[in-house]
């Protein structure tokens, strides 16, 4: 599959969060994400991997029991069912991809 930008809308996940499927095929996804300053993803799990690049801003990142303090051009993966959450210190962009494919972002 291949994708031109800006062929597919953002649509609101939770309170300061959007997310819109960039491209995807039978194993993977990979989504953008637009996160605004001052809103948290709460402390969450799934039993996707999760593998993310933080594009631009700055964001305060739990994976298990690690905080990190995520800025740009910073990466992460999180394993299948590990619990992690986010606070959104400035409004950043986030490209992730997960694994096996999430039928709940495609479009």
């Amino acid at each position: 599959m291949f994708t031109k930008n800006n062929s597919k809308e953002f649509k609101p996940l939770i309170k300061g969060v959007l997310m819109r499927p960039l491209v995807f095929e039978e194993k993977t996804i990979l989504c953008e994400f637009k996160l605004q300053k001052g809103n948290i993803l709460p402390s969450h799990q799934h039993p996707y991997e999760q593998t993310g690049y933080l594009v631009s801003g700055k964001l305060k990142f739990r994976i298990g029991e690690i905080w990190h303090d995520a800025e740009t051009g910073d990466s992460w993966c999180i394993p299948d069912n590990v619990e992690h959450e986010v606070e959104i210190v400035e409004d950043s962009i986030v490209i992730e991809l997960f694994a096996p494919i999430r039928p709940d972002y495609l479009p």
